[in-house]
């Protein structure tokens, strides 16, 4: 976690859900977006799906960037009983064409790098072509795919799908951005 706040800070900070930096939505497309996020929120109660959208000076970042915001971020239009763990995050980077996925520990039980990888595939050349919005809406359909199989395996088999024990110090990151979700921080 050093490493990442050495690059983008040690501060927590608040942001939505939705964060187009790049201004890469039109109007629209933001509003259909939070609609297909509050779909996605509707379908797993315990999870939530965030995208941020900006441009980064160095593609090798981007992966770090969603690290750190999925761990830094008080999601503001998130409901605090769903913790940052239980959360997805998209990046795209509109300067470098690349996008990367980020999830939390409580998922990693259900989704594997193969699952994001394949996400994005899909999307990835309708974020080439600037068609942002459609290729958001393809990895979030991907992975809403994905979530459905598994949760229907770890109704079968609960034990494949028991969640990791966070660390320690895990805990008290995620119990530390809970508990200042409502409190006034900087904002992205």
């Amino acid at each position: 976690m050093k490493d990442v706040d050495d690059l983008f800070g040690s501060e927590d900070v608040r942001v939505a859900a939705l964060s187009d930096a790049a201004g890469a939505l039109r109007a629209k497309e933001r509003k259909e977006m939070r609609l297909l996020m509050n779909e996605f929120e509707h379908r797993f109660p315990q999870l939530f799906f965030a995208v941020y959208i900006g441009a980064f000076e160095e593609v090798s970042h981007l992966r770090q960037f969603g690290f750190w915001l999925l761990n830094r971020g008080a999601f503001v239009d998130v409901e605090v009983s769903r913790p940052n763990a239980c959360g997805i995050l998209l990046s795209l980077d509109v300067a470098g064409k690349a996008a990367g996925l980020t999830y939390g520990y409580s998922l990693h039980s259900f989704l594997e790098e193969d699952d994001t990888f394949a996400a994005l595939s899909a999307g990835h050349p309708f974020f080439l072509q600037g068609q942002y919005f459609k290729g958001i809406e393809i990895v979030m359909k991907k992975l809403e795919g994905t979530l459905i199989r598994r949760s229907k395996r770890a109704r079968k088999d609960p034990s494949r799908f028991q969640e990791e024990e966070a660390s320690e110090a895990t805990g008290e990151l995620l119990e530390r951005i809970r508990s200042r979700h409502q409190q006034k921080a900087r904002k992205l």
